[in-house]
């Protein structure tokens, strides 16, 4: 790409960047501001890294006329989401050491970091990588953490298929080797052949590219809110390929109506290896060449799908790999949810899902879960895996040690905790918003718990606290949270004020729709009491509260 001028900061420094290294080291020895340049924040994501600062202490720093307190957010590459032991007790030493003291699991799989700051970013990372972790490709336009269903009780064949995830990953990973100079002081490269990138080349993507591979018949990764969700499909007790799904984002923009979520199409299926391999190879660059570079409110697939049309997409993917797609195969969804408790898989091993309220680990009044995952990780007999709904698992635990880890969760009342946790809260979500996402309008994860225990007041009041109604919140349309794929979906618009959105259906096929605008809890309760009074009397058999809400309000 050598005409550059008319394009956007990003798209520039993208290609005159030097392959993502820009101005980032002279950023890093600046001493005299906690903030890097411009053009490497930007330059930053694609090192798994933003630029941030604490929004609850803007108003006095300025009153003090100091600059806005700057920290830096890192968010781990770890496709699927697994940790060893190892991993985990160096994450917990970083922090509250170097960050926060709190980990934040994701909506995709992964750990993020918060509040470290610029002096302690390049330390950070040298001690992920003595435990073989890194950043890289985490944020930025490229493909991003490759998310896949967890647990391996979801089926006989959930190792081989969550291999997908790690060898994904890799596939899509960039050649630039700046991460590895910037960070862990790696010679620097001489000859620029050697980082030559056929896929990303000097422009890389127009937006971030999300892929996530889901086992049916639990749609646990909401597969269709991704660019291209990869639906496993088992014959005969074989994986036999994937269905793939593709167009799918759920970030929009307020008074925007050239923008909205959009689910995934399913385009085809792909027999297993080298084929699914390519056909994914080519929808990237499908993207790559046909996005919008202009306008990044457009950027994503589902721009490009739509504009293109399903059919042309379809057809320019089929051109580039050299065949077809074959008609899609047959599955079921039947629930969306994470499987609490212990679990065994074939092999005998097991597997403990604790409830994590929106993925923040730490130690609070409720509960230590943060210092009872560390003596378990100290044990040294248990991996960690994490869920796209922000639950933690305690895994890989062999027959014989089970008590032992047992006797953990139980000493640390986790296990109490997670039986205790009610329904509709074990199956929320909320994104990190205020203090730090620079995004958000309105609050979040911090203000989510206090309003499902009114909630669940109100499911109690008409006899519905066993109804896993699937509810979600976000800070602002962007959709880190997946507020807009859920039966009961708020999204910030100001602070304490929310949009309801209802209808979305309980497996992920579906869409929720605006039904109130910028509502405050008191108008949130009031109109959920109604909804519920009626859901409980006019409800069909065995009807879920989405299905209900959609049918009652939007196709009435």
């Amino acid at each position: 790409m050598s005409d550059t001028k008319n394009l956007p900061l990003l798209e520039r420094i993208k290609v005159t960047g030097d392959a993502l290294r820009g101005t980032i080291v002279e950023s890093l020895n600046n001493e005299i501001t906690g903030a890097m340049r411009e053009e490497d924040t930007l330059l930053l994501k694609f090192h798994g890294m933003y630029q941030q600062d604490d929004r609850d202490r803007r108003e006095e720093r300025a009153q003090k006329k100091l600059e806005r307190l700057f920290s830096f957010m890192i968010r781990l590459r770890m496709p699927g989401g697994i940790l060893t032991a190892e991993q985990w007790i160096a994450l917990n030493e970083i922090a509250g050491k170097d960050s926060t003291d709190e980990l934040k699991i994701t909506t995709r799989q992964t750990i993020q970091l918060h509040g470290v700051l610029k002096s302690r970013l390049k330390p950070t990372h040298k001690i992920f990588n003595q435990v073989h972790l890194d950043s890289i490709a985490a944020c930025g336009d490229v493909n991003r953490n490759v998310t896949c269903s967890p647990n391996p009780t979801q089926s006989p064949l959930h190792e081989e298929i969550f291999e997908y995830a790690d060898k994904i990953s890799n596939f899509l990973k960039p050649k630039t080797r700046a991460y590895y100079e910037i960070w862990l002081d790696e010679e620097k490269i001489v000859d620029k052949k050697l980082e030559e990138d056929a896929l990303y080349r000097d422009a890389y993507l127009p937006r971030k590219f999300k892929i996530g591979i889901c086992i049916p018949p639990n749609n646990d990764i909401d597969v269709f809110g991704n660019d291209l969700g990869l639906i496993a499909i088992i014959e005969n007790k074989k994986l036999v390929g994937f269905n793939f799904a593709v167009g799918g984002g759920l970030a929009f923009t307020f008074g925007n109506p050239d923008t909205y979520a959009r689910l995934a199409t399913e385009i085809g299926f792909v027999e297993a290896g080298e084929k699914t391999f390519n056909a994914i190879y080519e929808i990237v660059t499908v993207q790559r060449d046909y996005g919008d570079r202009v306008d990044r409110k457009q950027a994503r697939m589902k721009y490009t799908l739509d504009k293109m049309g399903v059919d042309q997409f379809k057809a320019e993917v089929e051109k580039r790999m050299g065949f077809k797609f074959q008609e899609l195969r047959p599955y079921v969804f039947n629930k969306r949810e994470d499987y609490y408790g212990w679990q065994k898989d074939i092999n005998g091993n097991w597997y403990y899902t604790l409830f994590v309220e929106n993925g923040r680990v730490l130690d609070n009044e409720q509960v230590a879960i943060k210092s009872a995952l560390l003596k378990i990780a100290k044990t040294g007999k248990v991996k960690f895996r994490f869920t796209a709904n922000q639950k933690a698992i305690v895994s890989d635990v062999s027959p014989e040690d089970k008590k032992e880890i047992n006797d953990i969760l139980e000493e640390y009342k986790i296990i109490e905790h997670t039986n205790n946790a009610s329904v509709i809260r074990k199956n929320s979500m909320a994104c990190v918003a205020l203090p730090t996402c620079p995004l958000a309008l309105a609050e979040s994860q911090r203000y989510l718990p206090s309003l499902l225990t009114k909630i669940e007041a109100l499911l109690a009041k008409y006899d519905l606290s066993d109804e896993n109604i699937i509810t979600r919140m976000t800070g602002c349309p962007n959709g880190c949270g997946r507020s807009s794929v859920s039966e009961i979906g708020f999204i910030g618009t100001a602070l304490g004020k929310y949009n309801l959105n209802l209808g979305g259906d309980h497996e992920g096929y579906r869409l929720n729709q605006l039904y109130k605008e910028s509502l405050d809890e008191t108008e949130i309760l009031r109109e959920l009491d109604l909804l519920f009074a009626d859901f409980k009397k006019e409800r069909k058999p065995n009807e879920r509260f989405g299905d209900y809400s959609y049918r009652k309000i939007f196709h009435n």
